[in-house]
């Protein structure tokens, strides 16, 4: 379990992030089109993953607008925005923003991403939404960052 701070309180994650050099755990995600996305979908392409609480809070809608103008200008990756936002959230800020370059994803069916990321938040205001982290991981799927 992590212990963070969230607008000065300290609240507590459901673990911790995967460790540097540590293969990253599968996942199951769901695009805006409800289809499944895995983390297997990406083999042999660098992932950046932006993980947040909500698309609808002003940090988090920031940090997508940041990365999707970054992610234009990388070559072999892919940027990973993720949320418990349902996907017509994700979709209806993406049409709005006119954001393009990145991939929102969902862990809204089951959170199973956020359980095995160690990133719900396990007490606080915002229990039980993701944590804000950033996990990079390399075209094998090892975590080079988090």
């Amino acid at each position: 379990m992590a212990t963070i701070t969230l607008g000065g309180n300290t609240i507590h994650t459901s673990g911790d992030l995967p460790a540097n050099g540590s293969n990253a755990p599968a996942f199951n995600l769901t695009k805006g089109d409800l289809s499944n996305c895995t983390l297997a979908d990406f083999k042999g392409k660098n992932v950046v993953m932006n993980i947040f609480p909500s698309i609808d809070t002003g940090t988090c809608a920031t940090s997508v607008r940041k990365f999707n103008e970054k992610a234009a200008s990388l070559e072999n990756t892919v940027v990973l925005c993720i949320s418990k936002d349902l996907p017509f959230a994700q979709g209806r800020f993406c049409g709005a923003e006119g954001i393009e370059n990145v991939e929102m994803l969902s862990d809204f069916r089951d959170g199973n991403f956020g359980k095995s990321y160690g990133l719900d938040f396990s007490d606080g205001p915002l229990a039980p939404l993701h944590s804000r982290a950033i996990i990079v991981l390399n075209g094998e799927g090892e975590v080079v960052h988090s």
